[in-house]
């Protein structure tokens, strides 16, 4: 199992508030939401060829 990078992130209280309530929609914790939402943006943008499975099931539980 691979180790997982640890960052400190500031951001805005109405952006992780917003974060939070679609998480717990998702049923997620909000940091597997913020992974989740990296994860696609990165794949969209055509930077991220990992698998689906990978992050979309982490925070689930």
């Amino acid at each position: 199992m691979s180790q997982k990078k640890s960052i400190l992130l500031r951001i805005e209280p109405r952006i992780f508030k917003a974060i939070e309530k679609w998480a717990a929609d998702e049923l997620r914790s909000t940091n597997g939401q913020i992974v989740y939402l990296l994860e696609q943006a990165l794949r969209n943008a055509g930077r991220y060829k990992g698998k689906r499975d990978d992050v979309s099931k982490q925070g689930r539980g």
